[in-house]
């Protein structure tokens, strides 16, 4: 069995449901300092980071992922042991097989080979690790990029390991992604007896204009990279329980993806001029989670296009669509960043599993993206 097969399924039986780790990052890093790599472990709080470095010039490339990952859910449902990662007809399964330990061991495995054929190549490779990326993500990949900013460390190049493909290996790689801004909206009205609407004020009724002005609000029109902002409520609660009382108020919260046609604030306060003009009393927090990032094609994302083309001979579509990554945070650093991945067919799903060829052949494509960036 291969070199990165036996690395995934030896981080796949450590059970590092997030923010734990398990020892992943230590195997991780017992290898890298193994090749010549300085490592600097980082932890915050309870969550445990590393950064490590090959080389000490310019460019610095960097790959990026997380030990960490979500729950296996109703276990039973579980056709093997989820920390007892298993080979069936070709496909290794396994919490984190697809997301991401698979991509760690492909990128490990890339890096190791690399510097041992390379071992005085040009520039840096960085390697960006994290166990809290599934979870908060309020002391993993954002506090070590604070770290690096502090001590003026520059990276000019980062792929995230995150599953971006669809049908076959390669076949999409995000080169950006949307930002995501939440709101908890209060509308305020006054309880009162459902038979005497007069001497109530129904909130239900007052917020009804408002959160249709809000579903049809063309935000923008997206471009070439992204679609166009969208809105979508995720709750609306409302009521005591019982058919003869009108509520004295309703909670709604919201979600905003938008594109980098406009921005968070833009997007705050139209809002309050569509609650203002209704002349409403309400309470509103924002939460927001993530600003848009994009890579356009340049040295990087040809980098990675030429690679899968080269292994896969697959031609690669570019998309910024999706969740958020902890790319979000990377690019902060006027970072280029891809993700680049396995197939997310079955990511967070009871019988997560990967396709054991794609491991290998991620592994040959992130050691080509090593070459086209630092031969």
């Amino acid at each position: 069995m291969s070199e990165t097969i036996e690395l995934a399924k030896a981080l796949i039986s450590r059970a590092s449901v997030t923010p734990e780790d398990k020892g992943c990052q230590s195997m991780m890093i017992e290898r890298l300092e193994r090749v010549g790599f300085t490592v600097h472990s980082l932890p915050f709080g309870e969550v445990e980071n590393f950064w490590a470095t090959h080389g000490s010039s310019g460019p610095v490339f960097a790959f990026a992922g997380h030990t960490d990952v979500v729950p296996v859910g109703i276990e039973s449902q579980w056709h093997t042991d989820p920390f007892e990662p298993t080979i069936i007809d070709g496909m290794l399964y396994g919490r984190g097989a697809a997301d991401m330990k698979g991509s760690l061991a492909s990128m490990l495995v890339a890096a190791e080979h690399f510097v041992t054929e390379n071992p005085n190549h040009k520039g840096t490779i960085g390697f960006l690790i994290t166990s809290d990326e599934e979870g908060p993500a309020k002391n993993g990949t954002v506090k070590v990029v604070e770290h690096l900013q502090k001590n003026n460390q520059k990276v000019d190049y980062c792929l995230v390991g995150e599953p971006s493909s669809t049908s076959t290996l390669g076949d999409v790689i995000k080169n950006g992604r949307r930002g995501s801004l939440n709101a908890f909206l209060t509308i305020k009205g006054k309880q009162g007896h459902i038979a005497y609407p007069k001497l109530a004020n129904n909130p239900i009724h007052l917020a009804v204009p408002a959160l249709n002005t809000l579903c049809n609000e063309a935000w923008d029109n997206g471009n070439e990279y992204f679609p166009a902002t969208s809105f979508q409520f995720s709750n609306i609660r409302s009521g005591t329980g019982v058919t003869n009382v009108i509520p004295g108020e309703i909670e709604v919260v919201f979600n905003f993806r938008y594109s980098t046609e406009t921005t968070h604030e833009q997007i705050k306060s139209r809002v309050l001029e569509i609650l203002d003009e209704r002349h409403l009393d309400y309470d509103i927090e924002w939460q927001h989670s993530g600003f848009p990032f994009l890579t356009p094609r340049g040295a990087l994302v040809n980098a990675c296009v030429d690679a899968i083309r080269g292994v896969n001979g697959v031609e690669t579509e570019l998309s910024t669509s999706g969740g958020t990554s902890d790319g979000r945070f990377i690019s902060q650093m006027d970072t280029q960043v891809v993700e680049l991945g396995p197939l997310n067919a079955t990511i967070h799903q009871v019988n997560e599993c990967v396709s054991v060829d794609d491991l290998e052949n991620l592994t040959l494509v992130y050691h080509q993206v090593l070459k086209n960036i630092l031969v």
